[in-house]
């Protein structure tokens, strides 16, 4: 990010009444500030559709790195391996 961790900006977001009553309930609810509330909600909900993107970018200068980590051999990971052969949870 541009900014430094120490350093803030203001983003204002316009809502109706309603909408407003409801995000001062749940800040309450959650022991925190509306401002705080809805700063920390937002990120949660942008890192999930980050995460939830179908589509990757990678940039042109990176491509031959990506390639090369794709085109690895796999290492076995016992650990792993030992996990797998293991009954889940839900069926002991």
């Amino acid at each position: 990010m541009a900014n430094t961790p120490n350093t803030t900006s203001i983003l204002s977001v316009r809502v109706n009444p309603d909408e407003r009553a409801i995000l001062e309930a749940a800040a309450a609810e959650a022991h925190t500030s509306l401002s705080d509330f809805i700063r920390r909600k937002s990120l949660e909900a942008a890192e999930v559709e980050m995460l939830n993107r179908s589509i990757v970018t990678i940039p042109a200068k990176d491509w031959e790195a990506f390639e090369a980590w794709v085109n690895r051999p796999a290492v076995a990971i016992p650990a792993l391996a030992e996990l797998a052969r293991r009954p889940p949870s839900w069926e002991r």
